[in-house]
């Protein structure tokens, strides 16, 4: 993806987004969409010509993604459904040992020798009221067994249902690890030797992009601004740009571009450059520490952000596999990233 592709048209003046720092960070990611975002002179963001990880490689971490995302989602349930079963087996005993109590009692004691009585008295009301009393008792009992049989049937269920879940598991474990070794094997013609990758970040965390209920992320197209192009970013790429600039990385950065393949034309890429005003040389000194922080942020966020991958100085950061060396380029700094770091999305 292209780390600059802004002409003179569409380049838009920086604006300080640290101004009033809770301000900021009380603002929605909608207001958030309205920062402007340093962008380089067009004479610096034409040379960036890099694309990201290949369609194959992207897609094989996205699987693998996916299938974590599901397989954390059964987990849950599962968790859920083992509680579940827990409080309706304990609700089963006690009104099993309820119904017991009453069976025994009624043929000992009270119940049944005062109806007993009430019937064989010879008067016609008591028989009534003996009649009416087996009747309610007999509905009032029914209606426990019922509320019993009623539990056992959803127990039975609820074990079905969590047996189910745990295959479901095994069977999306197996999609990971096949999701991983795709990965792996798509890597391979470009590196894909282990890298020790950059050191902690010593920046704050960031806030977790919105989720559904069930700890998947939403699907997502390109419907909001770019604030460092004309193009359009999904909300989740928007989110990561926002937190990335809240927390102090606020250097040029460039996220759409139009392209037949990666990220970047889908809008949920933008490559952050090591220098304050655009894509120039292999980072150095400041300039390299300060790609060396981004990228460890991005990897130490990469849950909250929805992050898919990271390529930063000849590397790349997978989920599956973590850093691992990357020399799909062509030995300049922009397709070996060593003068910005890619960011791709979910």
């Amino acid at each position: 993806m292209n780390a600059g592709t802004s002409s003179p048209a569409r380049a838009r003046a920086p604006r300080s987004l640290l101004s009033d720092a809770k301000r900021v960070l009380s603002l929605p990611i909608v207001a958030l969409a309205g920062v402007v975002f340093l962008v380089a002179p067009a004479s610096q963001s034409s040379a960036q010509e890099e694309e990201g990880a290949s369609d194959a490689l992207s897609n094989a971490i996205a699987a693998y993604l996916d299938a974590q995302d599901e397989l954390n989602a059964l987990k849950q349930q599962q968790e859920d459904l083992e509680q579940e079963l827990e409080d309706s087996e304990a609700e089963s005993i006690e009104l099993q040992a309820e119904l017991d109590e009453y069976a025994y009692t009624a043929s000992m004691t009270s119940e049944v020798q005062s109806t007993a009585a009430l019937m064989a008295s010879g008067d016609p009301q008591n028989a009534v009221a003996a009649m009416e009393l087996l009747q309610f008792l007999g509905e009032s009992r029914a209606d426990r067994f019922n509320e019993l049989v009623t539990r056992l049937q959803e127990i039975e269920a609820t074990r079905e249902t969590l047996a189910d879940n745990i295959e479901e598991q095994e069977e999306t474990a197996e999609e990971m690890e096949a999701a991983r070794d795709e990965a792996a094997l798509e890597l391979a013609a470009s590196g894909g030797d282990d890298a020790v990758g950059p050191s902690a970040s010593d920046a704050p965390p960031a806030e977790p992009a919105p989720r559904n209920s069930d700890g998947t992320l939403p699907g997502e197209g390109c419907s909001e601004d770019d604030p460092t192009t004309d193009g359009c970013l999904s909300p989740r790429t928007l989110h990561a740009l926002s937190q990335a600039q809240i927390v102090g990385f606020t250097r040029y950065v460039a996220c759409y571009r139009p392209s037949s393949f990666g990220e970047h034309g889908k809008g949920r890429a933008c490559d952050f450059s090591s220098e304050p005003d655009g894509f120039r040389g292999d980072a150095q000194g400041e300039d390299y520490e300060y790609g060396q922080n981004l990228a460890a942020w991005f990897v130490e966020n990469a849950d909250a952000l929805g992050v898919q991958y990271v390529i930063w100085y000849r590397q790349i950061w997978m989920p599956s596999s973590g850093w691992k060396s990357y020399s799909g380029a062509y030995g300049d700094p922009n397709t070996d990233h060593t003068n910005h770091v890619h960011l791709s999305i979910r």
